[in-house]
């Protein structure tokens, strides 16, 4: 897989995370922060949570607060309830 994009996460002790390959933040507040990156929706849940940085050349964001979960979702909107009521 040789144009296969990169992305990465590093948690260091709930507090710091960076993440390579983000393509956009989609929202962000102090509980939440949803990421639109190479390998689909990423939202961050925490208490106090602020993007630090975030350099769109390189896709590299940097975001602090106490991290408590991290979860994917790469559902396509086409196949959800709407749209499949749409068809």
């Amino acid at each position: 897989m040789a144009n296969q994009a990169q992305h990465g996460v590093i948690i260091e002790n709930r507090e710091k995370m960076t993440v390579s390959g983000v393509l956009d933040v989609d929202s962000f507040d102090e509980q939440t922060v949803v990421l639109l990156t190479e390998k689909g929706k990423m939202t961050v849940r925490g208490d106090g949570l602020k993007v630090l940085g975030f350099t769109v050349e390189t896709g590299d964001l940097q975001l602090q607060g106490n991290i408590i979960a991290l979860g994917y979702s790469t559902a396509d909107r086409k196949n959800g309830f709407l749209g499949r009521m749409l068809k």
